[in-house]
C-alpha cells in the first residue's frame, strides 16, 4: 500500500508524476476547486468582518470522498495543486474538507513536470502558504462583493441576466474609451513627396523630402506640394551626406504569459485562451512513445523573466553545437523582471533541452507543435548573440530642400537565426530590404520621378488580443493568470465582439459600461483597479491583511450601491417617441430596449405587439429596417420568407409573423459534406460575435467552417466546394476545402 498521497490540481499530472515516483505514492486529482461561495446568495458576511462561507462544490463531493478515503490509509500528504494563488486556496480547501488534522501535510511546487523537478519538490518540501491563500481569497471576496451586487441593478434596470465583474468591467471600460476616441477621431490631411533618384552604380532607389531649410517640415495641403515641386523643378539632386554605421540588437527575454499570449496571436491568431489551453497540456505533459509522458514546459503563468542557472548552461551547450562558438555570448544572458512582478515563477521555457520541437513532432497536435517551438525558439535565441547589421543613411539636398532614404544589410544575424518578434519583422522587412546604391558625397544624381502623396492621419487602432493583454499588463489590470479569463468573459457577455481581429464594444457593452461608469467611478477606475491589485500584492508579502483591504473598499462600495439603486437610468423602462407608425394599428412606434438591444415597437403594447428593427442616420432620425422578401416559401403556412436579422446572425423568417413563427437558415449553396446528412451549410454568428458555416441540421449534425464555403468544385481534386480564404498579401482567395489538396484560385494548374 502506498505510505504517501499526493493531490494535484488536474488528472493529466497524475501518470507522469506516478512514473517518476513508483508505488510509494498514490497521485490523485482534485480536478480544480472543491469549495467556492454559494452561487444561490452572497456567501459573505459583511457584519462579520467579511467572513465568508464556503461550499463544496456539488459536483466534488465525490472527489472529497475518494480522497478522505484514502488518506486515511497514509502517512504523508503532500499538496501539488498548482503554484500559483488559485492553487494554493485549492490545497488549503483540499486540506480542511479531508480532515488529516493527524496526518503530515506538505506543499510542493512542481514549475515543470520532468523528473527532476518533481524528485526535488518531493524530497525539500515546503509549508502551506497562508499569506498567498489570504490574497486568493480577497481577490474572490472582492469579485463577489461587485458582481453579487452590482448585477441586480443591471437587471432592475437594463435586463436580465447581466453581469458585472469587478476586473472585466475595466477591460470593456479600456475598449469602449477607445471605441470613443476612434469615433471622435478627425483625420488631418498631409503629404509626402518621394524622388526615385539614379547614381552612378544601380540600383535606383527611393529617397522621402525630410528636411526644409534644415528643418523638419509637415506638408499639409496640395498647393504646398504644388509650391516645392515649382521650387525644385530646376534643382540638382546631390548627395550631401552619406552616413553608415554598425547597429546591434539584442534578443528579448524568455516568455512571461503576457508576452507568449500576445506573440501565439500575432503569429498564430491564437485567442489567449486558446494559448493557455494549449500551454497547459504541454506543462501537464505529452506522451512521447516509448518515453511515456513528459512535461515540455515550465509553468505558464507567470511574470518573471528568471531562469535556472543550469537550464541556462544547457541553453548555450545547444547553441555552441548546432551554431557554432560565433552564436555564443561571452557571458549568460541574465533579465531582470519588472518591478511590478511577482517573481514568484521562472520564465515560460523547455522544462529540459532534451526534446527539441522537430524531434518530437510526430507526438504533438499541430497547435502544440508551434506553440512548444515559439516557446523553445524564444528561449534559445534569448541566450545567442546579438544581431549585427550596417545601417546606411544617405541625405540628398536640392537647394533648399533635403531628401532622406536609409537601407541595412544584415552583417551577422546571431539570434535572428532562430527568432524575431513579429512586431520586429514587420517593422524592419521594409528597412532590411531596401537596397541602396554605392554613392559618395557631392555626387550627382538624376532625378527619375518625383511622386507626391496625399495621406491622412489615422485614429488609435482598436484594441486586439494582443494589444489588449499588452494594455491590461501595462495599466497594472489582472495578472498572469487572470488574462485569458478576462477576455474570454467580456466576449461571452456579449459586452464586445471580436470582429476583424479587433474588439469593438456592443451596443449592450457601451450602455452597461456608461451606467458603470457614471454610478460606479472607483469600480471602473483603471488606476483604482490597479492600486487593488497591487494591495493583493502586499496581502501575499504578509503586508496588509485582507479584512482591512475588504473594508477600504468596501465603505464607499456601499455608499455607491445604496446611489444607484435609486439614481441608475432606468434602460429597461425608458421609451424613445418616433415619428413612424405602426402599420397593424396606427399608432406611434417607440424606441425600447430588449435582450438582443434596441428595437421599435408599437406604443399600444400589449395589446399591438408589432415590433421592428431599426437603423438611426447621422441626424438621429430612426426609420424602420426594410424586410427583404425572398422566394423561399414557408413549408408551415406557404407565405414568402423574409430577411431577418438576429442574435446569432442573418435568418429567413415566415412573413406571416406572429400567427407562423416559422424560421429557416440561409443557405450558402453547398450541401453538408458529412455523410447520411442531407442538410445544408448555413451562416451563423457564434456567442461572441463571430460569423461561421454550421450545418442546418445542428444539433444532429455538427459540421462547421470558419471560413465562407462557395459552390464550386475544386478543380484539381474535384472536391464538392471550395472556401474563401484570407491572406493578407494577396486578400480574399478561393481555396479547396481539402487541406490535403492545397489549391488556391492564384495557384497555376495547368500542369497538375
Amino acid at each position: 500500500m502506498a505510505r504517501s498521497l499526493i493531490i494535484v490540481e488536474s488528472p493529466a499530472k497524475i501518470k507522469t508524476i506516478k512514473k517518476y515516483l513508483g508505488s510509494d505514492f498514490e497521485v490523485k486529482a482534485s480536478v480544480g476547486h472543491v469549495k467556492d461561495l454559494p452561487k444561490s446568495k452572497l456567501g459573505i458576511d459583511i457584519e462579520n468582518r467579511f467572513e465568508p462561507t464556503y461550499q463544496v462544490i456539488k459536483e466534488k463531493k465525490k472527489v472529497i470522498s475518494e480522497l478522505k478515503k484514502i488518506a486515511k490509509n497514509v502517512d504523508n500528504i503532500y499538496l501539488a495543486t498548482d503554484p500559483d494563488r488559485e492553487g494554493e486556496a485549492i490545497a488549503w480547501h483540499v486540506v480542511e474538507e479531508i480532515g488529516a488534522k493527524d496526518k503530515t501535510i506538505h506543499r510542493v511546487l512542481f514549475n515543470d513536470l520532468t523528473k527532476n523537478t518533481v524528485l526535488t519538490a518531493v524530497k525539500n518540501p515546503q509549508i502551506m502558504d497562508n499569506n498567498k491563500y489570504e490574497a486568493q481569497q480577497t481577490r474572490r471576496l472582492l469579485d463577489r462583493l461587485v458582481g453579487y451586487q452590482i448585477s441586480p441593478i443591471l437587471w432592475d434596470k437594463v435586463r436580465r441576466g447581466l453581469s458585472a465583474g469587478r476586473v472585466q468591467s475595466v477591460a470593456v471600460r479600456i475598449i469602449c474609451d477607445r471605441e470613443r476616441e476612434v469615433q471622435i477621431f478627425v483625420p488631418e490631411e498631409f503629404w509626402s513627396l518621394t524622388a526615385l533618384l539614379e547614381a552612378k552604380n544601380p540600383p535606383t532607389f527611393e529617397a522621402r523630402l525630410f528636411r526644409v531649410d534644415g528643418k523638419k517640415k509637415r506638408i499639409t495641403n496640395e498647393e504646398q506640394v504644388k509650391g516645392i515641386l515649382e521650387d525644385i523643378a530646376n534643382s540638382s539632386f546631390i548627395v550631401s551626406k552619406v552616413e553608415k554605421k554598425e547597429s546591434k540588437r539584442s534578443p528579448s527575454p524568455p516568455f512571461t504569459t503576457s508576452k507568449l499570449q500576445q506573440e501565439a496571436s500575432r503569429k498564430f491568431r491564437f485567442s489567449a485562451k486558446k494559448t493557455m489551453g494549449v500551454a497547459q497540456k504541454l506543462y501537464e505533459g505529452i506522451e512521447l512513445g516509448k518515453e511515456g509522458s513528459i512535461g515540455l514546459i515550465t509553468y505558464m503563468r507567470t511574470d518573471s523573466v528568471r531562469v535556472a542557472q543550469e537550464v541556462i548552461d544547457e541553453a548555450r551547450e545547444y547553441i555552441l553545437g548546432h551554431f557554432g562558438q560565433d552564436y555564443v555570448p561571452a557571458k549568460a544572458r541574465y533579465f531582470k523582471s519588472s518591478k511590478s512582478s511577482q517573481d514568484a515563477h521562472e520564465a515560460i521555457r523547455p522544462a529540459s533541452m532534451s526534446y527539441e520541437p522537430k524531434n518530437i513532432k510526430e507526438f504533438l497536435t499541430n497547435d502544440q507543435f508551434r506553440l512548444y517551438q515559439l516557446i523553445w525558439n524564444r528561449f534559445v535565441a534569448s541566450q545567442m548573440n546579438r544581431a549585427i547589421f550596417d545601417l546606411t543613411t544617405i541625405d540628398i539636398s536640392a537647394d533648399r530642400y533635403t531628401f532622406r532614404t536609409q537601407g541595412s544589410v544584415m552583417k551577422f544575424p546571431g539570434f535572428t537565426r532562430v527568432y524575431t518578434e513579429s512586431k520586429e519583422e514587420n517593422k524592419e522587412d521594409e528597412e532590411n530590404g531596401k537596397s541602396l546604391p554605392a554613392v559618395s558625397e557631392g555626387e550627382v544624381l538624376s532625378l527619375i520621378s518625383l511622386k507626391p502623396q496625399q495621406n491622412f492621419t489615422q485614429p488609435p487602432p482598436r484594441f486586439s488580443e494582443a494589444t489588449l493583454v499588452k494594455e491590461l499588463e501595462e495599466k497594472g489590470i489582472g495578472r498572469p493568470s487572470t488574462y485569458a479569463a478576462i477576455i474570454s468573459t467580456i466576449q461571452d457577455r456579449t459586452y464586445v465582439r471580436l470582429e476583424g481581429g479587433r474588439f469593438h464594444p456592443t451596443e449592450l457593452g457601451t450602455i452597461v459600461n456608461e451606467l458603470l461608469v457614471e454610478n460606479f467611478r472607483d469600480v471602473l477606475d483603471v488606476e483604482f483597479t490597479a492600486s487593488l491589485e497591487n494591495k493583493l500584492d502586499l496581502i501575499e508579502e504578509g503586508k496588509l491583511n485582507r479584512y482591512d483591504t475588504l473594508k477600504e473598499f468596501y465603505v464607499p462600495f456601499e455608499t455607491d450601491l445604496t446611489k444607484a439603486k435609486k439614481e441608475m437610468r432606468n434602460i429597461k423602462g425608458e421609451e424613445k417617441p418616433t415619428d413612424l407608425v405602426c402599420e397593424k394599428c396606427g399608432n406611434k412606434m417607440v424606441v425600447k430596449w430588449g435582450r438582443n438591444g434596441r428595437f421599435i415597437a408599437c406604443s399600444n403594447y400589449p395589446d399591438c405587439k408589432n415590433t421592428s428593427n431599426f437603423v438611426e442616420d447621422a441626424n438621429g432620425d430612426i426609420n424602420k429596417v426594410k424586410e427583404e422578401v425572398t422566394d423561399s416559401i414557408c413549408e408551415k403556412c406557404g407565405k414568402n420568407m423574409i430577411l431577418k436579422e438576429g442574435r446569432f446572425g442573418r435568418f429567413l423568417g415566415c412573413s406571416g409573423y406572429p400567427e407562423c413563427k416559422n424560421t429557416q437558415p440561409i443557405s450558402t449553396g453547398v450541401n453538408c459534406p458529412e455523410s447520411n446528412c442531407n442538410g445544408y451549410l448555413s451562416e451563423r454568428r457564434s456567442k461572441r460575435g463571430k460569423t461561421f458555416f454550421g450545418c442546418s441540421n445542428y444539433p444532429n449534425c455538427n459540421y462547421a467552417l470558419w471560413n465562407k464555403p462557395v459552390p464550386e468544385n475544386c478543380p484539381r481534386c474535384r472536391a464538392p466546394f471550395l472556401v474563401e480564404k484570407y491572406y493578407r498579401d494577396k486578400g480574399i482567395i478561393k481555396t479547396c476545402v481539402n487541406k490535403d489538396c492545397g489549391y488556391r484560385e492564384d495557384t497555376d494548374t495547368t500542369n497538375d
